[in-house]
């Protein structure tokens, strides 16, 4: 673990960019940002569209520590290059933002309430390959669908036996039990949530460092007090589903929770647009976010 990295996600001021569509989503985020299927004939060339993308948003001039803490990448992210250096060095060595690698891949069927995350057979090769990378900590979400109580504390449960062995790869992980932002039910989700939260964070030794990435909470600061926990590097939060302001006009209300949107950051942005538009977009956005994120 980089010593400086834990540091600057603990401390410092800033959010986190989630810059992480995996290959079910990645489809839609090109669509948002102007490029369509008919631009690519297969994956590969799917996944270089997006790439592009990508390293256009992190070579934009706003793009960098002043700012952003840290960013997520996909595993095709982290295996491709931006001028000639691999993405996470790019980051941390130009850009002073500390690297995530997306590690899950994606949601099994819903039960009791929740989708929890599909097996990972190949985990441990995934973070061998990361720490080759100079990853410095990983993500891996599930979903939260109602108030259940058997299966939120599925989630929370698999979601730590999963941190334990990342945290033993010598990486952090970033626990993300999302809860729908569309439930009728979501303020009771959450405080079962926190219940949960709290019972695996107290089974953790202090050097077994985490984050915590979740929905914006219907009621304000109903997660501050697992901040001060010695476990926790940071609480983030997922835009889920809220348009960029008001996720914003939200993620305000809570104090010491900070952004880590993906599709709210993304907003605005277009493959057409030119290089002066695309980074005064950007940078407003950068902006507003960051303003939300210090509070």
């Amino acid at each position: 673990m980089n010593k400086l990295q834990l540091e600057r996600m603990h401390k410092a001021k800033g959010f986190v960019a989630a810059l992480d569509q995996s290959g079910g989503s990645t489809p839609t985020a090109l669509a948002a940002y102007g490029v369509f299927a008919d631009a690519f004939n297969n994956e590969d060339e799917m996944y270089a569209r997006v790439h592009e993308m990508r390293t256009r948003i992190i070579k934009s001039p706003s793009f960098n520590k002043d700012k952003i803490l840290g960013a997520i990448l996909f595993e095709n992210t982290m295996d491709r290059k931006i001028d000639g250096k691999f993405s996470a060095d790019y980051l941390w060595e130009v850009k002073g933002v500390v690297p995530f690698l997306k590690v899950d891949k994606g949601l099994d069927t819903l039960a009791n309430g929740v989708q929890l995350m599909k097996p990972m057979p190949e985990l441990a090769a995934l973070l061998a390959r990361a720490n080759e990378r100079h990853i410095f900590g990983t993500k891996m979400r599930s979903v939260i669908k109602a108030a259940n109580k058997e299966g939120i504390a599925k989630v929370v449960e698999q979601q730590f036996e999963v941190g334990k062995q990342i945290i033993a790869a010598g990486l952090v992980p970033i626990i993300e039990p999302e809860v729908d932002i569309h439930i009728a039910d979501k303020a009771e989700a959450e405080a079962m949530l926190k219940v949960e939260l709290k019972k695996h964070i107290a089974l953790l030794k202090a050097d077994q460092k985490i984050m915590l990435k979740l929905s914006i909470p219907t009621v304000a600061n109903l997660y501050a007090d697992l901040m001060d926990l010695a476990p926790v590097v940071r609480v983030v939060a997922l835009s889920g589903g809220y348009a960029r302001e008001l996720a914003n006009d939200l993620l305000a209300q809570n104090h010491g929770l900070i952004a880590s949107f993906s599709r709210a950051l993304a907003e605005g942005l277009s493959f057409g647009q030119t290089d002066a538009e695309f980074n005064a977009t950007l940078a407003t956005t950068i902006e507003a976010t960051y303003k939300a994120s210090i509070v």
